[in-house]
């Protein structure tokens, strides 16, 4: 349903008008946990129960997992004319009232990592009742947590309304590129000539990192596989 939990969210209008969107369905087999139940010896004569959650190591028994995932990005830095400050309403057109009364999990997380002396200049409201960090691409991130199963989140007001901003003006200048980034371009006309290329940037001093690329190819484009080219630092890689 798209009236309750996250799904509010999926303006269609909203998500069709933003810079990148991508769908996607995972499936996979995962080992299945299985229940065991020890009886313990309690007083001489009474017994209890134990219960205890174990990985099948064999993996005799296989369970399927199904995964669907949704990534939208919005260039909210352009159209807010060089602002960096954003809330969900403002890309979504839309606020959180409630979670999914199916949802055993129901999280909003926010990064709010700070570049330098960038804390003290954000500002994230609704404060979060807690934080996450954790260690991505060699940097370690921390993260506003907002979870909607929580009876507190909405005692103060009917809906959700994350919003990042700025305690004060900051200059148009163009935000820090990530260390691990890419760029995409078509060149070339018709089927002879035509050809996109994706360039991988990895700017890490020493790490190197493994990427999954996975490439959207506009319907317009045939795409010949014996024409594929793989450079590396400057040298011809032959793909397997």
């Amino acid at each position: 349903s798209l009236q309750a939990g996250l799904a509010v969210l999926l303006k269609a209008e909203r998500l069709f008008h933003s810079s990148y969107h991508s769908q996607a369905v995972h499936i996979r087999p995962i080992c299945r946990v299985t229940r065991r139940f020890a009886k313990l010896p309690c007083g001489g004569f009474t017994v209890a129960a134990s219960l205890s959650l174990v990985q099948d190591a064999s993996c005799l028994a296989v369970s399927w997992e199904l995964r669907q995932t949704l990534t939208v990005v919005f260039d909210t830095f352009s159209s807010g004319q060089g602002k960096k400050d954003w809330s969900l309403f403002k890309m979504f057109s839309r606020t959180l009232t409630d979670a999914c009364p199916l949802a055993s999990q129901s999280k909003v997380y926010v990064d709010i990592s700070p570049k330098n002396k960038e804390k003290e200049l954000l500002e994230v409201t609704p404060p979060p009742a807690s934080v996450y960090e954790a260690i991505v691409q060699g940097d370690k991130r921390t993260y506003a947590v907002y979870d909607l199963l929580s009876p507190s989140l909405f005692n103060t007001s009917r809906s959700l309304n994350v919003q990042l901003k700025w305690k004060r003006p900051q200059d148009s200048s163009e935000l820090p590129t990530p260390i691990l980034h890419a760029q995409r371009y078509v060149s070339g006309y018709g089927l002879q000539t035509g050809e996109i290329s994706t360039l991988i940037y990895n700017t890490h001093p020493y790490r190197a990192f493994p990427v999954i690329l996975l490439e959207t190819v506009p319907w317009y484009l045939r795409l010949y596989v014996h024409t594929l080219t793989i450079i590396t630092k400057g040298k011809e890689n032959k793909p397997s």
